[in-house]
């Protein structure tokens, strides 16, 4: 009995064993497409856009069936992605920012595109913008595909600016900005009806007008953090002054994934603000017979140097052989020129082909409607992404701050010179 016990058993563990190989094989066997998840932290129209670019390449070919997971931020998808490489159940392709795509890449848990782009002869990494291609590329090796560029430029409404006598020229300082805005902004009583701008949330803003302003990062010997020096004082205490003391300025603040991105935008379209500082990305969610677009000012004095990133794709070093290949051709078809276009056109995004510029749809386009043009007229003056050598610490530093100044109304000096002591014992460490 027992023996026979023992054959039944053992006969039940095959089976089993038999009937998980085939659900496995069956996602990748040579009878079906291999099928891969592609997480992404893109809301409203943009992740609409995203689930139709996934379509159309499920729909074009039988080898990849791609999942798309939508997330709710690019910071959710940072997380869960280190979640996933701990619990080693990692998706086979990933939307991420330039800075953790290094800190990814420099610990092992991304993989080298590297030999699947000199085996496709049909891929031309040279047709990539080199700005953008450049931030998926560490010591040599591509580690991530540029899929779309971005850089924060300003938007307004046309009719509150022409009703008020103000011209675009208003918008190319800082200081003349601030001047319209005051002029702008409508008060019944203590309460503000009409804002004259709006930052977005966050220290990008704010960075981008230090790096105008003349700011660096480090010292030139890459020793000391300079993020509390006059450059990047001044220009945070201009945003301070303008939020919490003239209160020409307002911003929306937390709530969930880009909860806080689109009131924002929704002021300015509902009338409740005259202007804001958004994304490129922005476009495909605003009405421009209403709103118009200009590069980010400089200051008095200064040229404009604010960044322009690329949001890349990578691919995980955990996922399968397969996955990887599979994942490969979702991102290479992603960037393809004529999907470039389509992306730009829809989204206000930067392609990061060159090529896409001369897709008929979107030259038709650009003729137009001239604010796509915007960003990549920015683009051609902004300044690279800081690669920072902490992590991300000193990044984070700069978060902390900027809600300090933003939020708490805390002077920029204090929020800063704070930022500066966390952000030097972070690089003091990785110095040692």
């Amino acid at each position: 009995m027992l023996t026979k016990k023992l054959i039944s058993f053992t006969a039940i563990i095959i089976l089993l064993v038999s009937m998980i190989s085939g659900c496995s094989s069956a996602k990748s066997s040579a009878d079906g497409p291999v099928e891969i998840e592609f997480w992404y932290g893109l809301g409203g129209k943009l992740g609409e856009s995203v689930e139709k670019r996934i379509k159309e390449f499920n729909k074009s070919q039988n080898e990849v069936k791609v999942i798309g997971v939508a997330q709710g931020s690019y910071d959710e998808t940072l997380q869960k992605l280190q979640a996933a490489i701990a619990a080693k159940k990692v998706p086979a392709a990933v939307l991420i920012k330039n800075d953790p795509m290094n800190a990814f890449a420099k610990k092992g848990t991304l993989a080298s595109m590297t030999k699947y782009i000199k085996d496709d002869a049909d891929f031309k990494p040279e047709d990539f913008i080199d700005a953008f291609y450049q931030q998926g590329t560490i010591n040599g090796e591509q580690y991530a595909l540029p899929l779309y560029g971005t850089t924060q430029v300003l938007y307004y409404r046309k009719d509150m600016l022409e009703q008020a006598g103000i011209s675009q020229d208003k918008l190319k300082t800082w200081e003349s900005l601030a001047e319209a805005a005051k002029q702008l902004t409508k008060n019944n009583g203590s309460k503000t009806e009409v804002y004259g701008w709006e930052p977005m949330w966050g220290p990008d803003n704010l960075i981008d007008a230090a790096l105008s302003n003349g700011a660096k990062y480090l010292s030139e010997d890459g020793k000391k953090v300079l993020i509390d020096s006059p450059e990047w004082i001044d220009s945070w205490e201009f945003f301070r002054k303008g939020i919490h003391v003239d209160k020409t300025m307002a911003i929306h603040h937390d709530g969930q994934g880009w909860e806080y991105w689109y009131k924002t935008i929704d002021d300015v379209i509902q009338g409740r603000a005259a202007g804001y500082t958004g994304s490129s990305g922005d476009q495909g969610d605003l009405d421009f017979s209403i709103l118009a677009a200009t590069p980010q000012p400089g200051w008095e004095g200064k040229q404009a140097a604010p960044h322009a990133a690329a949001h890349l794709g990578a691919i995980p070093a955990l996922a399968s052989e397969k996955e990887k290949k599979a994942a490969f051709k979702w991102l290479k078809f992603f960037t393809n020129a004529e999907n470039m276009a389509d992306w730009s056109i829809n989204s206000g995004y930067i392609p990061v082909r060159k090529s896409a510029e001369e897709v008929p749809a979107y030259k038709e386009f650009a003729e137009k409607n001239p604010q796509i043009k915007v960003p990549l007229q920015q683009a051609q003056i902004a300044t690279p992404p800081f690669v920072d050598p902490t992590g991300g610490k000193i990044y984070d530093a700069l978060v902390k701050a900027a809600d300090k100044v933003e939020i708490e109304g805390i002077s920029a000096e204090k929020a800063l010179k704070e930022a500066q002591k966390e952000a030097q014992r972070a690089l003091d460490k990785v110095k040692k």
